[in-house]
């Protein structure tokens, strides 16, 4: 199943950058979720986020609706707020 939502995820976000060489997709099974990190150009962060949000919060509605029975819920994390949560911790 998780290979079924990277591909989802890369058939949605890889139109959208200019970057698709430097985009990387790096899963991590937590407790709660499966966390879909999106590593991306510098340039495509942006892009993906869009004005206000609405990019990558209608890339999440997608994602997250996608579940089957016993299976964890999906979440999309873009690197770049990694990034700003480990320097705010500093």
């Amino acid at each position: 199943m998780t290979e079924q939502i990277e591909s989802l995820i890369r058939t949605i976000v890889e139109p959208l950058i200019d970057h698709p060489e430097e985009f990387e997709i790096e899963l991590h099974d937590t407790e709660e979720f499966m966390e879909y990190h999106l590593i991306l150009h510098p340039d495509d962060v942006g892009r993906i986020i869009g004005r206000k949000g609405r990019v990558i919060r209608a890339i999440r509605t997608i994602v997250y609706s996608v579940r089957l029975r016993d299976q964890k819920r999906s979440r999309i994390v873009i690197a770049d707020d990694l990034n700003e949560n480990e320097n705010e911790e500093e």
